[in-house]
């Protein structure tokens, strides 16, 4: 796979997550389109270590690092909304801050 097909195919990965992240509303979908968006820049990472050599692979790592926290964060302020509000919509997000 040539550089150019892995950049298209991050940004064709990252346009949908920002779709998803604009037209969804529920919580969980969200996470999961801003998963899609941080993969998209891992691939673009290792393509670039691929194709130019540097330290792309372990900014990959450390982005995956920071993704599993983003990812534990989200699922707790997810569970904390369900128990509240008993629906996961994050138009109910902002009462969550009394």
């Amino acid at each position: 796979m040539t550089l150019e097909n892995c950049i298209l195919l991050a940004t064709l990965l990252f346009a949908i997550g920002v779709y998803g992240l604009l037209t969804r509303r529920q919580a969980v979908a969200m996470l999961l389109c801003v998963e899609l968006m941080l993969n998209a820049s891992n691939l673009v990472f290792v393509a670039f270590a691929r194709h130019a050599g540097g330290p792309g692979q372990i900014l990959a790592m450390f982005a995956l690092a920071i993704t599993v926290a983003e990812v534990a964060v989200g699922l707790a302020i997810v569970l904390l909304l369900y128990r509240r509000h008993g629906h996961t919509a994050v138009d109910a997000a902002s009462e969550a801050r009394e």
